[in-house]
């Protein structure tokens, strides 16, 4: 056999084994491999996983498993796994899967409305990696609050409600840093000037929204109550706020989940600081997370006279507002007979 002919048959064997190989690699790692019939599913990596923590959270979800595990060996996943929350679609390849295993999609996290900080870290913790005791260590530790400025009863005030984003494996301690810097942007120099002409720090300001948040959920009569609230103060007068009434039964109990429509009678007179009835000014802390709506209520309240006001029942989910005490107790025995019809115990 001459040298022109054994080299034409390397070549031929050359290419013969090329192309297998590449129809090996193409089915390997270019035909669909999933078995979900879903459109997309979120798949969640913890942090400090390794491969084989990896192979068992996408397994049930991989049709070909040993299709999957070339293509993440070859390409270096196996070896570098990462964390985080990631998206396959349906007929995924394993080159795609392996490709989506290195995109962590980032998490719009929400809160609002929360009573205690318990209740915030629950909420986060259904939407984030850390949980609840992790949270709390990083919010609630004593340099923390010396950098920030907060105490065990101002710590919500921290929290401005809004939507973030966050990775899905992002640290508690990196959390609780965003957050203040969100503080830090939410008091732009505008509402802290607001703040200092009502003599009232940020925090004060917050639990005052906290309880606007509470009376009314109109947000365009905000401004009216916390202005009634604000002329209250500025009386020496207790601010006599029903919500706080409430959140002091819950506190002293410790049962936030339970629901109270009417307060009256003793429950007016429960020993706690945040019973404004029986204390004058604000209480320690807010008795809620209010919206900034709530917030900026406060700081651009409503001008006026009036001291008193009494939810109206001809117009659902707003209050009458009076200037004297008789005037009040009108509409108050108004309301009282329409909760009575309706049966509302106290």
């Amino acid at each position: 056999m001459n040298v022109k002919k054994l080299i034409s048959i390397i070549a031929v064997a050359g290419i013969f084994v090329a192309t297998a190989f590449g129809v090996y690699v193409y089915f390997k790692a270019f035909t669909p491999n999933t078995q979900f019939s879903q459109n997309e599913v979120y798949v969640y990596i913890p942090s400090n996983s390794n491969y084989e923590q990896v192979t068992e959270i996408v397994k049930p979800l991989i049709k070909d498993f040993e299709k999957f595990d070339f293509v993440a060996t070859s390409r270096n996943y196996s070896t570098n796994v990462k964390a985080g929350k990631f998206l396959l679609k349906k007929d995924m390849t394993s080159f795609d899967i392996v490709r989506s295993l290195r995109l962590n999609v980032p998490v719009q996290v929400a809160f609002n409305n929360q009573e205690t900080l318990d209740k915030l870290f629950q909420r986060l913790a259904t939407q984030l990696e850390p949980d609840t005791l992790a949270l709390n260590e990083a919010f609630t530790n004593e340099a923390f609050f010396q950098e920030n400025g907060l105490t065990k009863e101002t710590a919500l005030t921290l929290f401005i409600p809004n939507t973030y984003e966050f990775y899905w494996n992002t640290s508690a301690s990196k959390i609780a840093a965003k957050m203040a810097k969100e503080h830090k942007k939410f008091w732009t120099n505008e509402r802290l000037e607001k703040a200092k002409a009502l003599n009232m720090t940020p925090a004060q300001v917050y639990t005052l929204a906290s309880i606007v948040h509470k009376e009314t959920v109109k947000a365009d009569e905000r401004p009216r109550v916390a202005g009634a609230y604000l002329n209250r103060i500025n009386q020496d007068m207790p601010l006599q706020a029903d919500p706080t009434v409430i959140y002091a039964i819950k506190e002293k109990s410790g049962d936030f989940d339970q629901v109270i429509k009417r307060v009256g009678g003793s429950n007016l007179f429960v020993s706690s600081p945040y019973n404004t009835y029986i204390n004058k000014g604000l209480p320690p802390g807010p008795i809620a997370m209010p919206d900034i709506s709530a917030i900026d209520a406060v700081l651009n309240a409503e001008k006026h006279n009036y001291i008193y006001f009494c939810a109206d029942p001809s117009r659902p989910g707003y209050h009458s507002f009076e200037t004297t005490y008789e005037a009040h107790l009108v509409n108050a025995k108004k309301y009282a007979d329409w909760v009575n019809k309706l049966g509302i115990k106290l």
